[in-house]
């Protein structure tokens, strides 16, 4: 997932949360968050065909080992998708497999599929921090302690070019319906 956002190959962002978010919902707590490759729930089943190939090829940050920061993100949209006529369209603009999006919608049905459009950064240089408990588990959102607050603040350049994400978020937004999205968007 990582990999294909730094790439430029998706923009958006699939989440239901994990078992360990506050209240075990999914919420939006900020307006950029850190990339970090995971090593945890890596099967190639759950992507598309054209990226099963991927898992395996970056790795991830090992629990209990260095993590290592290759980028970050801008949150520039939010959708929030509560009817299953629109998983096709969502699952369209991801790697992961049509399969896959349909079983996070599904799974805890009272709580809505969140889509994120990020508009990433590649850092300059990749920062690698040291292991703590805290970063660990099922969860969406790992404040990491050696970072700036800020990821803006550390050298990066854009994983796409103006033009292209520009082109690209306006497909996203375009595959669901305005009712969809929030009242949250940024410039990106």
């Amino acid at each position: 997932m990582v990999h294909a956002l730094l790439a430029g190959e998706q923009i958006v962002d699939i989440r239901k949360g994990g078992l360990h978010e506050a209240g075990r919902h999914f919420s939006v707590t900020t307006d950029r968050c850190w990339l970090s490759p995971t090593a945890e729930h890596q099967d190639p089943d759950l992507l598309a065909p054209a990226y099963a190939h991927r898992v395996g090829l970056a790795p991830g940050s090992p629990v209990g080992g260095p993590v290592t920061i290759p980028g970050w993100a801008e949150i520039v949209d939010i959708a929030v998708v509560t009817e299953a006529d629109h998983v096709d369209a969502v699952a369209a603009r991801s790697i992961w497999s049509p399969e896959y999006v349909a079983t996070r919608f599904r799974w805890k049905q009272r709580d809505p599929l969140t889509v994120l459009v990020l508009r990433v950064h590649r850092l300059d240089e990749p920062v690698t921090i040291p292991w703590r408990d805290g970063y660990g588990g099922c969860t969406s959102w790992v404040e990491y302690a050696d970072l700036p607050a800020d990821p803006a603040d550390l050298a990066s350049v854009p994983a796409l070019s103006d033009e292209a994400f520009t082109a690209r978020r306006a497909g996203v937004r375009a595959a669901l319906p305005d009712e969809c999205w929030s009242g949250r968007s940024t410039d990106g």
